[in-house]
């Protein structure tokens, strides 16, 4: 298994947190590329807070900021099951993460490549970029997650 399939099957174990409790299942964690070691991890939890803010990258992103003392994520990879939309993207730029590995691409949400790439504008900063990691594990759980949405709420019709 290579690194990238380690850290994004961590960030699937995370997705599957979220769609415990209700959630979309998206996970990401933030790796310190020198060592190894995971440093933040998180997933969805828009529900259960009640905020649009509260996505897995961005709970990802404010731990590993806690954890390394400083807003500035340099030698940190992002890894999460789903490509990023514009919000987390732009917090990647803004915390200069180096690396973003993500698994499903997203058609109507991807700010990474799908819809616009935010990393190809004129920022100060721009991330490497690679998708498609696990793209299929990723994607069934989302599709599965939205099955089993639509089956609830007509059985309840």
């Amino acid at each position: 298994m290579s690194m990238e399939e380690k850290y994004m099957k961590r960030a699937i174990e995370l997705a599957k947190c979220a769609a415990d409790i209700g959630e979309v299942p998206v996970g990401a964690v933030v790796v310190r590329k020198s060592t190894g070691e995971i440093v933040g991890e998180g997933f969805n939890k828009r529900e259960s807070t009640r905020s649009p803010l509260a996505h897995a990258e961005l709970e990802a992103i404010e731990q590993a900021s806690s954890n390394l003392g400083g807003w500035r994520l340099i030698d940190c990879a992002l890894y999460v099951t789903l490509e990023p939309c514009a919000m987390c993207s732009g917090a990647i730029i803004n915390s200069r993460i180096e690396d973003v590995v993500f698994g499903a691409f997203d058609k109507r949400f991807g700010a990474c490549c799908s819809v616009i790439n935010l990393f190809d504008l004129p920022f100060n900063h721009k991330p490497a970029l690679k998708g498609g990691v696990l793209e299929e594990e990723c994607s069934a759980l989302l599709s599965d997650f939205f099955k089993q949405l639509r089956e609830k709420k007509s059985a309840l019709r």
